[in-house]
């Protein structure tokens, strides 16, 4: 009966916690309307922190009920499965154009930032210094851009937002609304999932960081999968890879960075070996596609995809029978 209420619990603190963010996006960019912010600044602050929303709450809570390798599996699981997952699935969908501007760019940011955190790994501890440095480096990351944006030309994701903004206007009692319960839902849903996902580790015999690397990790990259499909499906190949990238650099420094600010952790050392190596190694892939090294240049192809596809069911098959064999 534990076990499946703790399921229940799983599966039904995903599914709040999807529409939750969602609504939650929705309410703080139409607050943020009514309150005069620039598109710019709603796009990359509030659609930008909207997305990995999901991450950063359940790694938080995780944190503080002395969960913390939960959080960690949570960020590097969610960005394997931003990578492997999303992008395989889009890419088999329709071919992703990769924007030469992000290969020169937020691309060489992602991988510094991942190496950093390897780096951080190696001596199998997240120490409160580490967790610092990693949100200083969001935070310098952020106003960079929001500098460089405000006083360069016209912007991409400026330009989807405000469109965005103008065709689905929003009351300002109704952004609040939404802006408060989404968040409420948010820490509700988020606080179902950590419970359910605690005690599914916990009678299966297994680590929370697994749990968190598969169930959690899936469950809350599901607003990423679905935004960048809805980007595709409208030709927005740029958004869809930005938003895999820009998730990718939240997660590894915001939600890592936030959950150890709060609670230290120790790190086992697979971790470095086998999660982090597949992350660092998905992320050089996209370098590869990106300048033609394997496929068409600038483009993430169909077989592309599928070859991601197989290495994310290789993955969550391998850490698949380390569950069944309660390792």
């Amino acid at each position: 009966m534990p076990m499946l209420l703790a399921i229940a619990a799983v599966i039904g603190g995903l599914i709040l916690l999807v529409w939750s963010a969602d609504k939650f996006v929705e309410g703080a960019a139409g607050t943020a309307v009514h309150a005069g912010m620039p598109p710019l600044l709603i796009g990359m602050l509030i659609v930008g922190f909207g997305t990995s929303a999901p991450e950063m709450v359940v790694s938080a809570l995780a944190a503080l009920e002395g969960n913390p390798s939960l959080a960690l599996g949570n960020a590097y699981g969610s960005n394997i499965s931003n990578i492997a997952l999303i992008l395989g699935v889009v890419a088999v969908m329709s071919p992703i154009l990769v924007n030469s501007a992000i290969l020169k760019k937020e691309l060489p940011i992602l991988t510094l930032i991942t190496l950093l955190s390897g780096y951080q790994l190696i001596d199998g501890h997240i120490s409160r210094l580490d967790a610092w440095v990693l949100i200083g480096v969001l935070a310098v990351l952020m106003g960079w851009s929001i500098y460089a944006a405000m006083t360069g030309k016209a912007d991409v994701l400026a330009g989807e937002v405000e469109t965005d903004l103008a065709e689905h206007p929003l009351p300002l009692k109704k952004a609040l609304l939404w802006l408060v319960v989404g968040l409420i839902l948010l820490v509700v849903s988020s606080r179902a999932l950590v419970w359910g996902a605690v005690l599914i580790a916990q009678s299966l015999g297994v680590s929370d960081l697994i749990i968190g690397l598969t169930i959690v990790a899936l469950g809350t990259s599901l607003p990423e999968l679905a935004s960048s499909i809805a980007a595709v499906r409208k030709g927005e190949h740029d958004i869809a890879f930005g938003n895999v990238l820009g998730s990718n650099l939240f997660n590894t420094l915001a939600v890592v960075g936030i959950a150890g600010a709060i609670k230290p952790m120790t790190v086992d050392a697979g971790v470095l070996q086998r999660d982090w190596s597949l992350m660092m190694g998905l992320t050089l892939m996209l370098f590869v596609m990106g300048f033609g090294l394997w496929g068409r240049k600038g483009q993430i192809t169909r077989a592309n995809g599928v070859g991601l596809l197989v290495v994310y069911v290789a993955y969550m098959g391998y850490l698949g029978s380390t569950m069944l064999g309660g390792g």
